[in-house]
């Protein structure tokens, strides 16, 4: 009943090349103002973006609207990059924020599987809403996305090693997700919800693109 991309429908997350461009300063995050927000650990959620333009962490549906269309809030001065960043992609952009996820063991991240609740609202016949990451800052090499088809079965899971500077793009309502960090320090990233549409399809489409080329390029 909704618009969902191709490159979506086999894996339904697609990892990306990373990030082109200058370096984000860690000011940019690290001077955002966070609240207490739990989903997926001890977890604290910087929005710079949400239904109303205040700070706010709540579902846009408390809004009467679906996750689209999200409204700039005061943490936006604060991190000019990060703002840039969701512009020039330039779909649809639900909630917009930064994630800030303290150290947790491999058995209480995994006790974190959840689904997400992105398309509450979302009329018959629009896109369907998915989630982007891009990665800001943790321990490299150690913190990992865990994502499963079913819930309680690890044979349909699949184990992502993150990095500062990764894309990646996942249907989080389709997959039961959490990210283990070890820390020792706490892990930042940017998420973005996006409508399915043909803008978020030519995004992924060249984002994996330089990808491949990159990888050709070391052989």
């Amino acid at each position: 009943m909704h618009h969902k991309l191709d490159i979506m429908a086999d894996k339904g997350y697609v990892v990306l090349r990373n990030r082109q461009g200058p370096a984000i300063a860690p000011a940019e995050w690290e001077s955002l103002e966070y609240m207490d927000w739990k989903s997926g650990g001890d977890t604290n959620f910087a929005p710079l973006a949400s239904a109303t333009g205040e700070m706010d962490c709540r579902g846009f549906w408390d809004h009467g609207k679906p996750d689209k269309d999200g409204i700039w809030t005061a943490n936006r001065m604060l991190a000019p990059s990060l703002a840039r960043y969701v512009e020039e992609i330039g779909g649809n952009y639900g909630r917009v924020r930064v994630i800030k996820l303290n150290p947790s063991d491999e058995p209480t991240a995994l006790r974190q599987l959840h689904l997400d609740d992105n398309n509450r609202l979302n009329p018959d016949g629009s896109g369907w809403v998915i989630r982007s990451w891009l990665e800001l800052d943790d321990t490299p090499g150690e913190s990992m996305f865990i994502l499963r088809e079913d819930k309680d079965d690890p044979a349909t899971e699949t184990r992502i090693r993150l990095h500062p500077g990764m894309q990646l793009v996942i249907d989080t309502e389709r997959l039961w997700h959490v990210v283990w960090h070890p820390g020792p320090r706490p892990r930042y990233a940017l998420i973005t919800s996006w409508e399915s549409d043909r803008v978020i399809d030519s995004w992924i489409e060249r984002e994996q693109l330089g990808r491949r080329q990159l990888a050709g390029a070391r052989r």
